[in-house]
C-alpha cells in the first residue's frame, strides 16, 4: 500500500471510530468520508461496504477491551475483576462510545455476523472473568455469560437513558450477581 493510501485508510478509521463512538452506527459512509477529508471512493476502496469499515473499527475496540479484561484477570482480585470490568464497560466506555453500546446490543448491525472473531474474543474474555469470580465465590454459580452480557447491555442502555442514575442501577444489578451467603 502506498504511503498516502495508508494515511488515508488510517484517517478514515480514526474518523469512523470517533463518529461511531459519538453518534452510533447509523452515520453514512459518505459522511465519514467528508469528515475524514477524503472522497467516498477512497473509503469504498478500503472498505467496500459499511460492514467492512465497522468490522475494522469494532475489531480494534474489542481488542482493547479484551486486553483490559486480561489485565484485570492478571492484576486484580479475581472476586472483583468482573465487577471492575463491567463497571468500566457501563460507566466509562458505555458513557463515551455509543458505537460500542450499539454493537453489543446488536442495534443497527449484527456484530456476530460482521465480526464474529471480535464477538467471540469478547465473550471469551467475559467468560474468563465470570469463571474466576465464580471460583472465588464472589458471583452466583448459576449465572452464565449470555446473562452477564444481557445485564451489561441493559446497564449500558440505562447509561444512555439516564446517566444520573446509571451508577446506582449498575450497583443494584451487581448486587444481584453477587453470591449469597449460605
Amino acid at each position: 500500500m502506498r504511503a498516502d493510501a495508508a494515511r488515508n485508510r488510517a484517517r478514515v478509521l480514526d474518523v469512523a471510530y470517533e463518529t461511531f463512538a459519538a453518534e452510533g452506527l447509523s452515520v453514512p459512509i459518505d459522511e465519514i468520508a467528508r469528515r475524514a477529508g477524503v472522497g467516498a471512493g477512497t473509503v469504498y476502496r478500503h472498505f467496500p461496504a459499511k460492514e467492512d469499515l465497522f468490522r475494522a473499527v469494532v475489531a480494534e475496540r474489542i481488542r482493547l477491551i479484551v486486553e483490559k479484561a486480561h489485565t484485570l484477570l492478571a492484576d486484580a482480585d479475581p472476586a472483583e475483576a468482573l465487577f471492575l470490568f463491567l463497571r468500566a464497560m457501563v460507566l466509562q466506555w458505555g458513557a463515551t462510545d455509543k458505537g460500542l453500546v450499539d454493537a453489543l446490543a446488536g442495534l443497527g448491525i449484527d456484530v456476530n455476523g460482521v465480526a464474529p472473531e471480535a464477538e467471540g474474543e469478547f465473550l471469551g474474555a467475559l467468560g474468563e472473568l465470570l469463571a474466576a469470580a465464580q471460583r472465588a465465590g464472589a458471583v452466583r454459580g448459576d449465572v452464565t455469560v449470555p446473562e452477564v452480557k444481557a445485564l451489561l447491555v441493559g446497564c449500558q442502555a440505562m447509561q444512555s437513558y439516564n446517566a444520573d442514575v446509571a451508577e446506582r442501577v449498575t450497583d443494584v444489578v451487581f448486587d444481584g450477581l453477587r453470591a449469597r451467603p449460605e
